[in-house]
């Protein structure tokens, strides 16, 4: 069910792939998450420990190779935000990755999936309730996205709700790319063309700006996706002379 896809990567591409930004963050989140373990595993009652776990369950399962680690490690990853929440149920993180760690489970599973899908649901919009500015106004970007890339009949899917929490997610951390990125292209895909014109512009003055702000070696990996992204977001619109002629509205 590739619309639960909600985090992409860039691929490694070059022969020397071991050497790209792709796999040097893969190779970290690797270490951050078995480091992570050991603590959580020291510190059964550290509520900080267990989120900080099923963080990393989260994220080193976006490399995972099948369906059978990914699920083992989104297992992992909900058992130990269930256990943060058991302890703080107003902690807006531990709900969080919860969802998402739901939505990496609900990855490996067929119509099992939209039960898991409900429940992401569910906890995402706790995690927005209890502290919407997390990860970037990650709540909002999460929600968008799976109202925007579920299925309408059966499933969660809502193109009016999609557009709520992607507009509020660049309401909420407008200067993170990956917020106007979702909505650039979001609005491409539904010939929305005075958003995309908008984005676009947005993206213009933004992106030279939040590359010096997000700058390291954490963020390689994001800037490549970013990059792409973008790039990919840029050609398509500019197909479209509507698009650039477009008024550029407010939302």
């Amino acid at each position: 069910m590739l619309w639960l896809a909600l985090v992409f990567f860039a691929g490694a591409g070059p022969a020397r792939a071991w050497e790209s930004p792709t796999n040097r963050f893969r190779m970290a989140v690797i270490a951050a998450h078995a480091q992570a373990r050991e603590t959580a595993r020291a510190n059964p009652q550290d509520i900080q420990a267990q989120v900080q776990l099923a963080r990393e369950c989260f994220h080193v399962g976006e490399y995972a190779t099948n369906n059978a680690e990914r699920a083992l490690l989104a297992e992992q990853g909900i058992a130990a935000a269930r256990a943060a929440v058991a302890r703080a149920t107003n902690s807006g993180s531990a709900h969080f990755y919860l969802g998402l760690n739901l939505g990496q489970l609900a990855r490996t599973r067929g119509l099992s999936a939209l039960r898991l899908v409900d429940q992401m649901e569910d906890e995402v919009l706790k995690a927005r309730a209890l502290d919407p500015n997390q990860d970037h106004a990650g709540p909002d970007r999460i929600l968008g996205l799976l109202y925007r890339d579920a299925p309408a009949i059966g499933s969660v899917g809502s193109r009016s709700k999609a557009r709520h929490h992607l507009q509020q997610a660049a309401v909420v951390a407008p200067d993170f790319p990956e917020n106007r990125l979702n909505l650039l292209e979001t609005y491409l895909d539904w010939k929305d063309r005075p958003g995309a014109s908008r984005e676009l512009k947005l993206l213009e003055e933004l992106m030279p700006k939040a590359r010096q702000q997000l700058s390291g070696p954490e963020w390689e990996a994001y800037w490549l996706d970013w990059d792409a992204r973008y790039k990919k977001a840029k050609a398509k619109a500019e197909k479209d002379p509507k698009i650039l002629k477009a008024p550029r509205q407010s939302s």
